[in-house]
């Protein structure tokens, strides 16, 4: 998510009026935040009613690091959130193992049987499926949760990536933020808001697309 959009500005001038100097800011100093998001199918009853919340948590890659200099919003010393500018594996098992499987776990239908798969992308900083440390923590409380790829070179095999960022940026984007609290803010609210019809929608989506590959024979060109 970018914290700051770029706006165009339009001047209309009179025949010699001289032209306003006009500044931007580098593209290298936008605030960017990486969001890890976990989701699973909807689930209703036969009446239509929502059995299961079905958006498992939307983590940003933050910390908090004291300023190093007072400011006109924050004394020195301040604790402030900053966002992790290198996302690799630690950082993705560690917000895996401390923040996904416990929601997973306090989530999902009691009484649920069979393993519970977790899709990722082929992203250099994702886990390995075989990792220790991923798997011991995934097997707690009598739960079997395991990781898998997706098959490479197939983008329309991401959930997230067919509709569902897209979704909640659009949410996101009506809000004028300054701040990455604001954007977490912000972005958390719109991932609530987002109604279970609309996330299942993308999983029918997802659907279309496998049937469209099974037609091809697996082929993705």
């Amino acid at each position: 998510m970018v914290l700051h959009v770029k706006t165009i500005k339009r001047y209309y001038l009179v025949p010699g009026e001289d032209e306003p100097l006009r500044t931007c800011k580098s593209k290298k100093f936008i605030t960017n935040v990486m969001f890890l998001t976990a989701v699973a199918r909807p689930r209703f009853d036969s009446s239509g009613n929502e059995v299961f919340p079905e958006k498992i948590g939307i983590y940003p890659f933050t910390t908090l690091e004291p300023a190093k200099c007072s400011s006109n919003n924050c004394v020195a010393g301040t604790l402030e959130t900053k966002p992790i500018l290198s996302v690799n594996k630690e950082v993705t098992k560690s917000w895996l193992i401390e923040k996904v499987l416990p929601d997973i776990i306090s989530k999902w239908p009691r009484g649920h049987t069979g393993p519970i798969f977790i899709q990722q992308d082929n992203a250099e900083p994702h886990v390995d499926v075989n990792d220790i440390e991923f798997l011991e923590a995934a097997s707690r409380d009598g739960f079997d949760i395991r990781l898998y790829f997706q098959p490479p070179n197939s983008l329309d095999l991401n959930l997230l990536d067919l509709g569902f960022f897209r979704a909640i940026q659009s949410l996101q984007e009506q809000e004028t933020l300054h701040t990455i609290d604001e954007l977490f803010d912000a972005v958390q609210t719109s991932f609530k808001i987002m109604q279970s019809q609309q996330l299942n929608n993308v999983f029918l989506t997802l659907q279309t697309c496998m049937k469209e590959i099974m037609k091809v024979q697996g082929d993705n060109i």
